[in-house]
């Protein structure tokens, strides 16, 4: 009996005594999260993409997508200039989500590099994800971006400390370090670390870059982030241009 035959045999009946469920999930590595997110974002989705057929992309973009922390940088396109960027973040978005939608977000454009932020995965409460979970969907996403994108590079800011959320803090740098890990093997993807920048000399998180509700960054809190992700993009798009 050939081998393919005997792998084939043995796929059919290992899934033959499956719920119609439990094969979807077999099939689909985002079968418990895609009627939740498609629930929750569609119409969202559908207003990005409205936007890719109405709006011309400057040349050679950066494009940033992700949750609402890139969706509400207002000055981006200042603070990355005169590299051009495109924004399409959107609301709360976790790493489940992007990896639901991350096709239909990026498929659209040509960018020279892509920038990714997600931070909601991991938040305090008996349904969040493991660092594991969180590092899998990333690989998933990642995947999904090379099979139109082959090598521009990838870059995957950390998830911040942020006071609303610092109870979390010990899963969430968990989740940083196993996601700079899975970067630093791979020459394509580069891991922005912001850890330091955001916590005072006792360990805490600085109060004075948030918003009243102490997730979202003010003014001062994009000036710094901006300034961190601007010098990582720099440093790796002109090494790249050195090397070319």
């Amino acid at each position: 009996m050939k081998p393919k035959f005997v792998f084939a045999l043995l796929l059919v009946l290992s899934t033959a005594g499956l719920s119609a469920q439990e094969k979807n999930a077999t099939d689909d590595p985002l079968a418990k999260y895609r009627d939740q997110a498609t629930q929750k974002w569609e119409s969202e989705i559908a207003k990005l993409e409205q936007r890719d057929r109405t709006e011309v992309d400057p040349k050679d973009p950066i494009l940033f997508i992700g949750s609402s922390s890139i969706r509400l940088w207002k000055t981006l396109a200042d603070d990355m200039a005169p590299r051009t960027v495109i924004n399409r973040g959107y609301g709360g978005a976790k790493f489940s989500d992007l990896a639901v939608f991350v096709d239909r977000i990026i498929n659209a454009h040509k960018f020279k590099a892509l920038v990714i932020f997600v931070a909601n995965d991991i938040v305090g409460k008996e349904d969040d994800k493991s660092p594991e979970e969180v590092v899998r969907l990333f690989k998933y996403i990642v995947g999904q971006v090379r099979e139109t994108h082959t090598t521009e590079p990838i870059f995957l800011i950390a998830i911040t400390p942020t006071p609303s959320r610092f109870k979390a803090w010990p899963e969430i740098q968990k989740a940083n370090a196993a996601l700079k890990k899975t970067c630093d093997a791979d020459p394509s993807l580069h891991f922005i670390a912001t850890e330091k920048q955001y916590l005072d000399p006792e360990g805490e998180p600085i109060p004075a870059y948030f918003v009243k509700d102490m997730l979202h960054q003010n003014e001062e809190g994009y000036k710094l982030w901006s300034s961190i992700v601007r010098e990582s993009i720099d440093k790796v798009l002109k090494s790249t241009a050195a090397a070319n």
